[in-house]
């Protein structure tokens, strides 16, 4: 059994946003202010599971979101965004043994720009909303941060930072986010669809993100 991420080296820890990092599907709670909360987050859920291609099903959730007020964003992001409970423990413990963080996300721009900024964290990426004469339009700008995309992120921050493979952790929750779980050093499903606890080397389906400090070597 290969050893376990050391605290006591550089490492790299990788998160998903919504459902991990965050107690909420983004994307699910600016449906509300549509009325659209429960048909939006059926399709969410379903992608989550894998039962969808995750882009397909991403590009047709915000085509719903079309004509809605951006300000709605602000909204969502103070009224209804709540940090996962050991969040900031797991950040800032990592932090002061000089690890870099990083979220990737499914999820928009504007949330993850706003935990980064609270959160001193060194790296985001995921998808932007196109918002026209202060609406959103329904589309997202460039290429959208898929299940590929974060694997490919966790691979080049690590080189980036030239930290081994052996010293990364990735926690998510959905089917996107095995590909990073899997090619960590340490991948862990957090709160996690059945699937995703099935294929993952390690599982935590009850209490707080502090927990995987307890799989870290001292």
């Amino acid at each position: 059994m290969t050893s376990r991420p050391t605290l006591s080296q550089p490492g790299l820890l990788f998160m998903d946003m919504d459902s991990t990092l965050i107690q909420c599907e983004c994307i699910d709670e600016i449906a509300d202010f549509l009325g659209m909360k429960q048909q939006i987050s059926e399709i969410t859920a379903r992608a989550m599971r894998g039962e969808l291609d995750f882009s397909a099903s991403l590009t047709e959730r915000v085509q719903l979101l079309a004509g809605l007020e951006a300000s709605v964003l602000e909204q969502v992001y103070a009224e209804r965004i709540q940090l996962t409970d050991g969040a900031e423990t797991l950040i800032q413990s990592v932090q002061q043994h000089g690890w870099k963080v990083g979220l990737v996300s499914g999820g928009f721009t504007y949330f993850t720009d706003k935990l980064k900024a609270r959160l001193q964290l060194d790296f985001t990426r995921s998808n932007t909303l196109e918002i026209h004469q202060g609406k959103l339009t329904g589309s997202i700008l460039g290429h959208i941060v898929d299940a590929e995309t974060k694997r490919q992120s966790l691979l080049e921050q690590a080189d980036i930072y030239s930290i081994p493979m052996s010293q990364t952790v990735a926690i998510g929750d959905g089917a996107n986010d095995l590909p990073m779980i899997k090619a960590a050093g340490l991948g862990i499903a957090f709160h996690a669809k059945p699937t995703v606890v099935e294929q993952s080397p390690f599982a935590f389906n009850t209490g707080g993100l502090d927990q995987v400090l307890s799989l870290l070597d001292g």
